[in-house]
């Protein structure tokens, strides 16, 4: 489960993956069409592992129904300055 930003403070989504890095890569390529491309949301700025796909789909369900303000004091607990997570996963691998 992730959480893309267009800036700081910016759009945001919220979205499902088996392949987090995969997954970001195409957002920032731009390759498919729709939401996030349309506002150029493709800054991760959190995520969440599961073990299932079935929690990860629950997890994603429950933040698209918070509010605004709650999805931004999360992303806040774990990356304050609103870094680009993406570097840090092209690290890892």
């Amino acid at each position: 489960m992730y959480i893309l930003a267009s800036k700081n403070y910016g759009t945001l989504y919220v979205g499902v993956t088996n392949d987090l890095l995969e997954r970001v890569t195409q957002h920032k390529s731009k390759i498919n069409s729709g939401f996030t491309r349309q506002y150029a949301v493709d800054k991760l700025v959190y995520y969440e592992i599961y073990g299932g796909v079935e929690e990860a789909i629950l997890r994603e369900k429950k933040l698209k129904k918070w509010r605004r303000e709650w999805k931004i004091r999360l992303i806040e607990e774990d990356n304050p300055e609103w870094c680009d997570l993406y570097f840090e996963l092209i690290q890892c691998t």
